[in-house]
């Protein structure tokens, strides 16, 4: 019986990372998604500002801190740091989130393509 149950359940963990792997974030993927996002964004480092801010290095830094990009008062007030979280949730209805934002887009309704695009960000210096 105990052979049976170290069995079943090992069989269970290597299903389980099997389903996790094939869910992992594709940042490549992440690039195809960010197309929607360059008619405002960059994400080359030292890249120039646009309608928005340049997102290289964005993961991990607080909101409103790309130097020369002028953003609302409900981001500079927001007190928010770019973690995967955080963006997930604003890519979602960025207006949702908050209310006085500039960012007019809509927003990334499936969560597959927030996934790849945060993979994305990642991989580019943050």
């Amino acid at each position: 019986m105990k052979f049976r149950f170290t069995t079943l359940f090992a069989a269970a963990i290597a299903v389980l990372m099997t389903v996790g792997a094939a869910d992992a974030a594709d940042a490549k993927k992440g690039k195809k998604v960010f197309n929607k996002c360059k008619a405002c964004h960059t994400i080359k480092a030292g890249g120039k500002n646009k309608v928005g801010p340049n997102l290289n290095g964005i993961v991990g830094k607080k909101a409103a801190m790309v130097k020369g990009f002028k953003y609302s008062k409900a981001m500079k007030n927001s007190g928010i740091t770019w973690d995967e979280a955080t963006l997930d949730k604003f890519l979602t209805k960025p207006k949702k989130m908050m209310k006085k934002t500039k960012m007019a887009f809509a927003g990334l309704k499936k969560k597959k393509q927030r996934d790849n695009v945060i993979a994305y960000l990642k991989a580019n210096g943050g």
